[in-house]
């Protein structure tokens, strides 16, 4: 019975960790949209993206749209 309930524990631990990381990382890609995205291109969109596809949506901006616009601007 012991090993059940620190089996169970470990899982909900790790589960909270990386629901904590994945929250850190949409807010990132949040904040890293709105402040560096130029205001002449799509950030209202890219934006909509990320926080409406939350999690999926962050990672489609951090691999396709961050490298193309740390390319063109540089930050």
């Amino acid at each position: 019975m012991h090993l059940g309930w620190s089996f169970f524990l470990l899982f909900a631990g790790l589960i909270g960790v990386l629901a904590l990381l994945g929250t850190i990382f949409w807010l990132w890609m949040i904040v890293d949209c709105a402040l560096n995205e130029p205001p002449e291109g799509n950030k209202a969109m890219w934006l909509v993206i990320i926080v409406l596809l939350s999690l999926i949506g962050a990672a489609i901006y951090y691999f396709v749209r961050r490298p193309e616009r740390m390319h063109i601007v540089g930050r």
